[in-house]
């Protein structure tokens, strides 16, 4: 039997350790509480793997919400919703038992840095990251950062992107900054919307203001004018709701806050519908088209099986019912049943 090193043991211990966390009843739930939410690191799969976490369960108590739910486990009321017909976030049938999807497919391209898909709404951050350094006014990395610093766990995280006025942006940066308490000097236009809609506003809010939808702790990026930060308002995790600025609930903005250093490279991509790999096991995750890019999600499926190479490993009926159901959770695409089952072909 080889050996388990002490890095591998102590990924297991924390994945284990969330596994067995009692969720709160709905009488406990509170903001201290979900501030002790353990926090989990997966490892990586190796090559010709592409999954992360196992799906759970859990039966609905009395009061419970699926926003209250959705925090606890490390997600979001819309994931929940989604990957059970589409509940209703504030009334779940009491007694039902729901999936959670804790099950990810992880994103395509490198894996190292801070990744964001955003239809998913989700990040992904591969520690430890080789990191850029200043340099002047530029950043350079020297081939000891990529040599020395091999990711090997992954921490994934839901956010809240902005709205469709002012989509989040694509493309690659840099962490640039970290703020503790960050005041947030309020831009023009934002100042005049605000303006316009409550009939006063603020240039600037300080750090620490329970008024601050920055939260307590920022990240800057490289991209103008946006950052991932925390949030005053944890419901609007998992919504478009900012002004393109990635917002995540204050216990994982925190975590990811201690982990990040100044310099990691990150990217935010798009991609509505994931292919991964498990032992030999094609599955697809297919999520919403949030900022409308594509004129059809299937056509646009379809050209991702054909630019992929699967057209012979797809069941083409099986992708287009992930496709129609957008559930979120990976969903097996070959033919004949999924290995392991037990359902006869």
């Amino acid at each position: 039997m080889a050996k388990t090193g002490p890095k591998l043991l102590a990924v297991l211990l924390c994945v284990l350790a969330a596994a067995l966390a009692p969720a709160p009843g709905a009488h406990a739930w509170s903001d201290s509480g979900f501030a002790k939410r353990p926090d989990v690191a997966y490892p990586i799969p190796g090559a010709g793997n592409d999954l992360i976490g196992t799906l759970t369960t859990y039966q609905v108590r009395k009061g419970d919400s699926l926003l209250d739910v959705g925090r606890w486990f490390g997600l979001t009321a819309r994931e929940i919703s989604e990957a059970n017909g589409h509940l209703d976030w504030w009334l779940p049938p009491r007694g039902r038992v729901i999936v959670l999807p804790t099950e990810h497919i992880l994103p395509p391209g490198a894996r190292t840095g801070i990744v964001l898909n955003a239809p998913e709404m989700r990040l992904y951050y591969y520690y430890p990251s080789p990191a850029y350094r200043w340099r002047g006014k530029h950043l350079v990395k020297t081939a000891a950062d990529g040599a020395s610093l091999r990711p090997s766990v992954v921490y994934t995280f839901p956010v809240g992107l902005g709205r469709y006025d002012w989509k989040t942006p694509m493309g690659d940066f840099v962490v640039r900054g970290k703020t503790r308490n960050p005041t947030w000097v309020v831009p023009q236009d934002i100042y005049e919307e605000h303006l316009e809609r409550d009939g006063e506003a603020e240039h600037v809010v300080a750090g620490g203001d329970p008024d601050n939808p920055l939260g307590l702790f920022r990240l800057e990026l490289t991209l103008p004018e946006y950052a991932i930060h925390g949030t005053n308002n944890p419901w609007g995790v998992g919504l478009e709701v900012s002004h393109g600025c990635v917002r995540l609930y204050p216990e994982d903005i925190e975590h990811l806050f201690h982990k990040v250093k100044v310099g990691t490279p990150g990217r935010i991509i798009y991609e509505p519908v994931k292919f991964g790999w498990r032992d030999g096991a094609l599955y697809v995750e297919v999520h919403e088209d949030l900022y409308a890019r594509y004129p059809g999600l299937w056509k646009h499926a379809a050209q991702q099986v054909e630019r992929l190479g699967l057209t012979d490993k797809v069941d083409m009926k099986k992708l287009e019912a992930a496709v129609e159901a957008q559930t979120g959770v990976p969903t097996y695409v070959m033919p004949g049943p999924e290995p392991g089952s037990g359902e006869r072909g």
